[in-house]
């Protein structure tokens, strides 16, 4: 199951599942019943799972559109049994079940009745039950072992009261590194499909290439004094005489705002520190005394033939995650598409 929610992590989700969807992948998670109609509305025909808290409203389209929705509370469950028994039909539904990560999901407590109560319901096209890890990206699993224990405890509950579930999923892009065994009939898979590393406490020890280039265009280049303060604050001056670009991206295009401090663009492969505080719309570079044309791009983060900035990298530097980093270019960001082997 891929999972192009927040507009694929902030990679565009239409493309991306188009894209995936010809490369045989037939299962799509979003979180927001408006995500699953965007991709319907582009001719995405696979299977689309809702992960959100169930809404009344969504019932009828969700039929109509063949979108599987999800069930995290009792309240859930009685609006899926009230819709079938006026319609006499309703939408497939996954079953979610809090085992540790205090969001979504039927507490553990209340597991028992909610199944005899689904065992009851006849018509209600329950196909899945999940639950979600809430430390599988870190370097102690104890808490997520626990998870999936308890997990495994609801599963051998349903099954005692004869409730067969078509699939059942847990795993995640953490999960996929740190436990193999635990992707039981499906995987979702998030941040590793793009290329990045759900944390540092991961193992990396497969190869993955990021999908993305971020990447701004200069557009001013002029030389300036030693001493010259450059951006707000003046907490950044010429050391020496040097050439200093402007590039029009700033933060409101989804440049980490703290990544001025140490941070720095590569551009012909070669890094460059940045000059200054990251403003609104704009940044400055310190390109020193190299040659620098106006027109051309520097690279943010990803990887091309001549340069590359894990995401990762910046993430770990601003104590960040690469999921922030990701979702947060949107605005008056341009999304340029194309294939590669």
């Amino acid at each position: 199951m891929a999972v192009v929610k927040a507009n694929a992590y902030g990679h565009g989700a239409v493309e991306c599942a188009k894209a995936l969807a010809s490369d045989g992948c037939d299962s799509f998670a979003v979180f927001t019943f408006e995500e699953a109609i965007e991709l319907r509305d582009a001719k995405i025909t696979d299977d689309i799972f809702v992960f959100s808290r169930l809404h009344s409203d969504f019932l009828a389209e969700a039929v109509d559109r063949k979108i599987t929705l999800n069930i995290s509370h009792s309240d859930d469950l009685d609006t899926v049994i009230g819709f079938h028994a006026e319609n006499g039909e309703s939408p497939k539904v996954h079953l979610k079940v809090d085992t540790g990560m205090t969001r979504l999901g039927i507490a553990m407590e209340e597991a028992e009745p909610i199944l005899k109560k689904m065992k009851k319901a006849n018509g209600i096209q329950c196909e899945g039950i999940y639950s979600h890890y809430a430390t599988a990206d870190e370097g102690d699993l104890g808490y997520a072992k626990d998870q999936l224990h308890q997990f495994n405890s609801i599963l051998g509950m349903a099954e005692k009261l004869g409730l067969k579930f078509k699939i059942k999923h847990f795993s995640n892009s953490g999960s996929v590194l740190n436990l193999p065994k635990s992707g039981f009939d499906l995987v979702r898979v998030g941040m590793l499909l793009y290329g990045a590393f759900p944390s540092d406490e991961v193992p990396a020890d497969i190869d993955i290439k990021p999908v993305m280039e971020f990447r701004g265009s200069i557009v001013q280049v002029r030389c300036v004094s030693a001493g010259t303060q450059v951006s707000y604050g003046g907490v950044w001056s010429a050391e020496k005489d040097t050439n200093i670009g402007v590039i029009q991206t700033g933060f409101a295009d989804g440049f980490p705002r703290p990544w001025y401090d140490g941070g720095s663009v590569s551009y012909h492969g070669k890094r460059y520190p940045i000059a200054g505080r990251i403003c609104m719309d704009q940044l400055m570079v310190d390109f020193e005394n190299d040659d620098v044309k106006v027109g051309e791009d520097v690279l943010f983060f990803g990887e091309n033939k001549t340069d590359s900035i894990r995401v990762e990298e910046i993430a770990t530097a601003i104590e960040s995650t690469p999921y922030v980093l990701l979702t947060a270019i949107q605005g008056r960001t341009e999304r340029n598409y194309s294939r590669s082997n």
